[in-house]
């Protein structure tokens, strides 16, 4: 099939989410002495992370707001170590926002993947990140010049795997669903997504997850296979 535009997720696609924000957290925690309330770094991080799960999942139905979500998932590693301190628990949130989006790390070879690609396809960012973020992420990781549009769920005030996202999507950037793809990492919110909708996907699996539900269109642990796919 010839393709024309190629919808990107941003997160743990191509910007190393997973990683600069473990750097960031680990940053801030030192800063903060937080070795007097938990016995490590990864004690922490163990339980924010189980937390943060569990509310992207409460935001993604509409059962809380973003300014929820952000609240509780930076009080709650505290309040589980019996520290109960809002004002805090919103300082280390003001300042992992403040230093998130300065981390440049990529996911492996994404930049030279996006430099064989942006000749060839018109690129977009479809995520679910937030507005103020987002832009200086890819800023700060040197791929904001390779995308012709950045959709996100913040503007829409709907998250991926929605249908409305991926139609607003194809509307924002006069894109067919025959010729689009969708490419990301997240099986629940792109490929799940962009299956409900008719799109083609590329599953992004890196970490080798086994028994999908359904086959993607095509499945790949590198970004190097996007050259020799497209």
């Amino acid at each position: 099939m010839q393709y024309k535009n190629l919808f990107f997720d941003l997160d743990d696609t191509i910007w190393a989410f997973s990683q600069n924000a473990r750097d960031t957290f680990e940053e801030v925690y030192d800063s903060y002495n937080f070795e007097r309330y938990f016995d490590s770094f990864d004690h922490y991080y163990t339980i924010y992370q189980q937390r943060n799960v569990e509310l992207w999942a409460e935001y993604g139905d509409g059962k809380i707001t973003k300014e929820e979500l952000n609240k509780q998932r930076f009080s709650f590693p505290l309040q589980a170590v019996g520290v109960n301190d809002d004002s805090l628990a919103e300082r280390y949130s003001n300042d992992f926002f403040a230093i998130i989006p300065t981390k440049s790390t990529l996911m492996p070879h994404a930049k030279e993947v996006l430099e064989y690609l942006s000749p060839k396809y018109n690129l977009y960012i479809l995520s679910n990140g937030f507005r103020e973020l987002q832009s200086q992420k890819m800023h700060s990781g040197g791929v904001a010049e390779y995308f012709k549009k950045v959709i996100l769920s913040d503007d829409l005030g709907v998250l991926k795997p929605w249908p409305e996202i991926f139609h607003f999507a194809l509307s924002a950037t006069q894109s067919e669903l025959r010729d689009s793809l969708m490419i990301g990492d997240s099986w629940e919110a792109d490929i799940t997504g962009a299956n409900g909708v008719g799109m083609n996907q590329v599953f992004y699996n890196p970490a080798g997850r086994t028994e999908l539900p359904f086959s993607p269109t095509y499945q790949i642990d590198d970004l190097r296979d996007l050259i020799n796919l497209l």
